[in-house]
């Protein structure tokens, strides 16, 4: 939790004074691997993230321990064997809304956004493009996204004994429900 509040704050003084800024810090990350063997999914509600509606700057901090499964082994084996939490503890991503202008911040609303920037898992950034949506409201902003990864592509390892229960792409869901900053 320490590392979120220090990965917030200085996400913050980076970002240009005067920009309207929305967090959080429970935002929710989730992959999917389906197999005729078997389904692993895992769930992170410990995502920290900010929006800046004024650049359409947007980043993210994930703990990678903070990923929960059904299966206590499949958890340990994620951290451990897979993932490495230890020697790569978070993945982030910084990147932009590319459609910034199609997306009414003054009025209630879903808007579809494209965004792009670089994802860092493992220790491997990659350049990705995404679509998702932006729902506007009085009280918040709301993100979402559903989009394919592929676990090579950040050189996680799939050992050949376990290689037919592991999709070999993921489906990652990103669900944000951010809050106006405080002293924006």
């Amino acid at each position: 939790m320490k590392r979120i509040v220090l990965f917030t704050i200085a996400v913050l003084l980076a970002l240009p004074s005067g920009a309207q800024k929305y967090m959080t810090r429970n935002g929710y990350i989730g992959f999917y691997s389906h197999t005729a063997l078997e389904d692993i999914k895992g769930d992170n509600n410990q995502v920290a993230s900010v929006l800046d509606i004024a650049t359409g700057g947007i980043v993210f901090q994930v703990l990678v321990k903070s990923f929960h499964f059904d299966k206590a082994l499949m958890e340990e084996h994620f951290n451990e064997n897979y993932m490495e939490s230890e020697k790569f503890p978070k993945s982030t991503f910084n990147g932009k809304i590319t459609n910034l202008s199609e997306v009414d911040f003054s009025k209630n609303g879903t808007y579809d956004v494209t965004v792009e920037g670089d994802l860092t898992i493992h220790g491997v950034t990659n350049k990705v493009t995404t679509k998702g949506t932006l729902e506007v409201r009085s009280d918040g902003i709301s993100a979402a996204s559903r989009f394919s990864l592929v676990p090579e592509d950040y050189k996680i390892e799939i050992p050949g004994l376990v290689r037919n229960n592991i999709a070999k792409s993921m489906e990652i869901t990103v669900t944000m429900k951010y809050e106006p900053m405080s002293g924006k």
